[in-house]
């Protein structure tokens, strides 16, 4: 989510199951099925940001299929989009007890411990996460240690395990972000102008990213294209804070 308003994407990549289900046979399906069926579409729309069909579609989902660990995993990051951190909590419990070996519950949940300070538990969750043997995504529990060490400040350690992630995935755009932030606040900003144009190929503009940009290019002595994107953040994202904080910075 920036990854750190990650959730949504993170846990649609990480779906389990049900891919090849064919709602035209929906009549003849079980309720498992049905319940794999609702939980797709769910986490479609909660990508997509349609909160109110994704409750209805997950909420469906649960009823018909309770012992659904990913179901669980789904409306925990549904309930953490709201702010509702109780439930959220909830539901990842819920998650871990249905399927304890589940890399990608354990990631989720880790990232989640960490944004709430419980980074003892958090760690433990991601580096199992991590070493888990059915992981063939490491790079999304790499990119989520690494953003947990951005939470203590130690970011000498959190550029280690982008970096990692970056070996195992190398277009994996919140690493990428993460990078360019990195190689800024350690002055090397040819660096973060690499990593963002890398992180451009494969995702669009965040209002931290064209903020992070502007101040690179400032500090490089491009004033011509730090201009183009202080009026590309101001256009896009005028209500960001990175907005305010570009209209302070070029107001001294």
């Amino acid at each position: 989510m920036s990854v750190k308003n990650l959730p949504a994407t993170l846990l649609w990549l990480f779906l389990a199951g049900g891919c090849g289900l064919m709602p035209a046979s929906r009549e003849t399906l079980s309720s498992a099925d049905k319940a794999k069926l609702n939980l797709q579409m769910g986490a479609r729309y909660l990508d997509m940001g349609m909160l109110d069909v994704a409750r209805e579609k997950l909420e469906t989902a649960v009823r018909l299929d309770s012992g659904n660990a990913e179901i669980h995993n789904t409306l925990a990051v549904f309930y953490e989009r709201i702010r509702d951190y109780d439930a959220a909590d909830d539901s990842y419990r819920n998650a871990m007890q249905k399927d304890p070996e589940s890399f990608s519950i354990k990631s989720n949940y880790g990232r989640f411990l960490c944004d709430r300070g419980k980074y003892d538990k958090a760690f433990e969750l991601l580096n199992a996460s991590l070493e888990s043997a059915m992981n063939n995504r490491p790079w999304f529990a790499l990119t989520n240690i690494g953003l947990c060490h951005v939470k203590q400040n130690d970011f000498s350690q959190a550029e280690t395990y982008f970096r990692r992630a970056l070996q195992a995935q190398p277009d994996y755009a919140p690493a990428l972000l993460e990078m360019q932030r990195i190689s800024y606040q350690n002055q090397q900003f040819m660096s973060a102008r690499a990593f963002m144009e890398r992180y451009l190929g494969v995702a669009k503009h965040t209002p931290e990213s064209l903020w992070i940009a502007f101040q690179t290019e400032r500090a490089l002595g491009n004033g011509k294209l730090a201009e183009e994107y202080r009026e590309q953040l101001l256009g896009s994202f005028p209500a960001s804070k990175e907005a305010q904080q570009v209209r302070t910075a070029i107001s001294k």
